[in-house]
């Protein structure tokens, strides 16, 4: 058997989301190859008080909305992270969806908010599915853009080890890393040699929009764990790639 370390590219912004995914892969018996594909510029927007139901997309969101803000209404958490992040910051979570996604979301509330004040709370880059779900619906939505989502001027190297062959597991958390670790390869004039490398190692993603966005461009995916939680992409991919070895 192989006992190699698999060589694992995880995108996460630099901050605790990444040293938390290199601590979790490490204790996987993985390498961890970190490239951040994102990084946050706060907005310095403040979301409305005034709504039947709020609406909080990431944990990110929460943490820039909290300082001198409460949400009114229902609150909604996207996901089981944003519902922990709220929940940290003293707010009581009263819905999240079964699916951690927009259309998840939007099928959770679209019986009951027809005529209804909604606020939803994000990034620059979050899905029009979900406000045009609940529009559609017969809510009143408004958005407000908590942070904007840009590449870090310094990200690519996993595009390259992908290129050499030298890349086993990537692990995609948005549709923005999707895009944005092209973009890197881009720049880099490998692009088509790192789509050819990731095709040959193991691709995880978060959930269904990623696993979407990846193929769209031409990047086989192996896995997409059953719950959209990164420690749960984690160990599925990792076992994978063991398993293949």
């Amino acid at each position: 058997m192989d006992d190699t370390k698999p060589t694992v590219a995880v995108f996460r912004p630099a901050d605790e989301r990444l040293d938390a995914a290199v601590e979790l892969l490490a204790s996987l018996g993985a390498e961890p190859l970190p490239d951040p594909m994102l990084q946050v510029e706060p907005t310095g927007a403040t979301p409305r008080e005034d709504a039947d139901y709020t609406v909080l997309t990431s944990k990110t969101g929460v943490e820039l909305a909290a300082a001198g803000w409460s949400p009114s209404g229902a609150v909604c958490a996207i996901g089981a992270s944003t519902a922990d992040a709220l929940r940290a910051a003293g707010y009581a979570v009263d819905v999240v969806p079964e699916e951690f996604s927009s259309a998840g979301l939007v099928d959770r509330l679209a019986d009951e908010v027809a005529g209804a004040r909604v606020e939803v709370a994000r990034s620059d880059h979050g899905s029009a599915v979900l406000l045009d779900g609940l529009e559609d619906a017969g809510a009143y939505v408004h958005e407000t853009v908590l942070y904007r989502l840009t590449r870090p001027a310094d990200s690519g190297v996993s595009a390259e080890r992908a290129a050499a062959g030298d890349l086993d597991v990537a692990l995609f958390t948005s549709s923005l890393t999707v895009e944005n670790a092209l973009a890197a390869a881009d720049e880099r004039g490998v692009r088509e040699a790192a789509i050819a490398g990731l095709n040959d190692a193991i691709v995880g993603c978060i959930g269904a929009p990623t696993r979407e966005t990846a193929e769209s461009h031409g990047i086989a995916v192996d896995v997409v764990p059953d719950e959209a939680d990164f420690e749960a992409l984690a160990r599925a991919a990792v076992g994978r790639a063991r398993d293949c070895r």
